[in-house]
């Protein structure tokens, strides 16, 4: 099973790509979706909402005012931490229920936007973020869910900023212009890297890159060596003791072969890591040096 992370900021459009990769078929778990369920009528969830921000939150019909929540809700950084103190840890048991009844060669993808607010990237063997301009973003909101231009640009605020999705990013998606064209780009990241990526995670197959260009020296080399060390912490657990990006494109400024080199130091080296290290995306080659899974990201890891 392949994980994937899918997020972007709210009016960025992560429901067109969600669409396309479920008609690949994908199996898609919508996070907003789940936080609908478990506030549904009669549930726990929305209960305690009531309890926190009081009657006036629901309808007439004893739903939740989604509005009248979001007022108050969205106001300020305590409120938003209440709700999501609600809400996500009831999210999250469901998602749990969901993956696990995957078939074992999905390849799921988690449709969550507060991914890379809440840190979630590591847990997923690629985060997709869906990305869109600003104003663009507030004239979706506006035009599509009727929301009031200050509302809109209240929520975007409160989410993460571009410069920590991109951090968190594995594949980035405009899609700020017209849809056929991000359309075509999860087309291609589905034939080209998801499927192929599906089958190395699934099958423990670690491939070497095939003779890696040289490159002029690429400023995100950093992020994506340290992407790849937080999934591999995340497997290693209490075992890591150090990590580091090593190589060629460790040296800012310098070209070098477009591969990852990273170091890793465990107190314990035996079959448990190693299997871990595979279902994280990075399986052990007869040399013994683990490869990424990942064709779109060639990365070497030397363990000792």
């Amino acid at each position: 099973m392949l994980r994937v992370g899918l997020t972007g900021g709210i009016g960025a459009g992560k429901s067109t790509v969600a669409g396309r990769l479920a008609e690949h078929g994908a199996v898609i778990i919508d996070s907003d979706k789940l936080a609908r369920e478990v506030v549904e009528p009669g549930t726990e969830g929305l209960a305690e909402i009531v309890a926190a921000f009081g009657a006036e939150v629901l309808s007439e019909d004893g739903s939740l005012n989604r509005p009248a929540l979001a007022a108050k809700a969205f106001a300020d950084d305590e409120s938003r931490k209440r709700l999501n103190a609600i809400v996500h840890p009831r999210v999250g048991a469901r998602t749990a229920e969901l993956m696990t009844g995957a078939a074992p060669d999905a390849i799921v993808v988690h449709d969550i936007p507060l991914l890379v607010e809440n840190g979630f990237a590591p847990n997923y063997h690629l985060v997709i973020v869906v990305d869109a301009p600003v104003e663009t973003r507030v004239r979706r909101l506006i035009e599509s869910r009727g929301m009031p231009e200050s509302d809109a640009r209240a929520r975007i605020a409160a989410q993460a900023t571009p410069e920590q999705r991109r951090a968190a990013a594995d594949v980035w998606l405009d899609n700020g212009g017209a849809s056929d064209i991000v359309l075509a780009d999860v087309d291609a990241l589905w034939a080209d890297r998801l499927v192929p990526f599906e089958a190395n995670v699934r099958l423990h197959r670690a491939r070497e890159a095939d003779s890696p260009k040289t490159v002029p020296y690429d400023e995100t080399w950093p992020a994506q060596a340290a992407r790849a060390i937080a999934r591999l912490k995340l497997a290693a657990g209490e075992k890591l003791l150090k990590a580091e990006h090593v190589g060629p494109t460790s040296v800012p400024g310098r070209s070098a072969p477009d591969v990852i080199d990273l170091e890793l130091t465990l107190s314990t080296v035996d079959d448990q890591v190693t299997k871990a290290f595979a279902d994280a995306g990075f399986p052990r080659a007869e040399n013994g040096v683990h490869l990424s899974a990942d064709p779109g990201r060639p990365v070497r890891v030397q363990v000792f």
